[in-house]
C-alpha cells in the first residue's frame, strides 16, 4: 500500500473524542503499516486548548502546507466560531481536489457554511445535550439543515459523498477512522484486525454497514 496521511484540524474548544478517535484508529493501524500517518494541524503552531481545557500541540500550521490525503474537522463548541473562520475556509479551498474533506459531528457545519455540501448528503450529531434539548436549543443535525439548506440530511453514522465524508456524533470518529482506512485501499481483513486489537470488534460489526454512500 502507498500509505495515507490524515491531517486533523484542532482549534479552541474542539471536542476531544472527535479528533482523538480517528487519530487512535490510525495509531493502531500503523502497527500493521508504518506508511500510515495522522497528525494535528492548526492555524498556527502554538498550543491549542480544546474542550475541557485539554491542550494539544499541533504538528503543523496552515502555513507549513503539509502533504495530506484527507483533512478532518472535528466538532465541539468551538465550531460555532470556526464556521466563520476565513483562514480555515481559504486553507480548505487551497487543498488539491484529490484531498478528501472529512468531519466528525459539528465539523460538517464548516463545509455547510462554505456551500460545499449543496446537493450532497451529510450528517451530524443527532443526540442533543441539555442546552440543545431546551426550548431555545437545536439538535446539531437540524442546525446543519439550517446552515446548508441545499444539503441532503442523512442520519447514517458515516456519509460518504465522494470527496466529502461526514460522520455523526462524538464516538462516530471511530467509524470515520475505519472508513478512511477503506478509502485508502485497505481491505476488510486489515480494518477488522485493527478493530480487534482495539477490542472494538463487536461495535465495529454493528456499525460497519451504517454508511450512506448515496452521494
Amino acid at each position: 500500500m502507498p500509505g495515507f496521511r490524515l491531517g486533523i484540524y484542532v482549534f479552541k474548544d474542539a471536542e476531544i473524542v472527535d479528533f482523538a478517535a480517528p487519530y487512535g484508529v490510525f495509531s493502531v493501524a500503523r502497527r500493521f503499516d508504518p506508511e500510515l500517518d495522522a497528525f494535528l494541524i492548526a492555524d498556527s503552531q502554538r498550543p491549542v486548548q480544546t474542550q475541557a481545557g485539554f491542550t494539544v500541540l499541533p504538528n503543523y500550521s496552515f502555513g507549513d502546507r503539509p502533504s495530506l490525503d484527507a483533512f478532518l474537522i472535528p466538532g465541539g463548541s468551538g465550531t460555532r466560531q470556526e464556521v466563520y473562520n476565513q483562514r480555515l475556509h481559504e486553507y480548505i479551498r487551497s487543498l488539491p481536489d484529490a484531498t478528501l474533506l472529512t468531519s466528525v459531528c459539528t465539523g460538517s457545519w464548516v463545509y455547510g457554511r462554505m456551500g460545499l455540501l449543496d446537493g450532497l448528503p451529510a450528517t451530524n450529531r443527532k443526540e442533543p445535550d441539555r442546552i440543545e434539548a431546551g426550548p431555545n436549543g437545536k439538535v446539531p443535525i437540524d442546525r446543519l439543515a439550517d446552515i446548508a439548506p441545499a444539503c441532503r440530511i442523512s442520519r447514517a453514522r458515516v456519509v460518504d459523498a465522494g470527496r466529502i465524508i461526514t460522520a455523526g456524533g462524538i464516538t462516530s470518529g471511530m467509524e470515520m477512522g475505519f472508513h478512511l482506512l477503506r478509502r485508502a485501499g485497505y481491505d476488510e481483513g486489515f480494518v477488522g484486525e485493527v478493530a480487534r486489537v482495539m477490542e472494538y470488534t463487536a461495535a465495529y460489526e454493528v456499525y460497519r454497514e451504517d454508511v450512506d454512500s448515496s452521494g
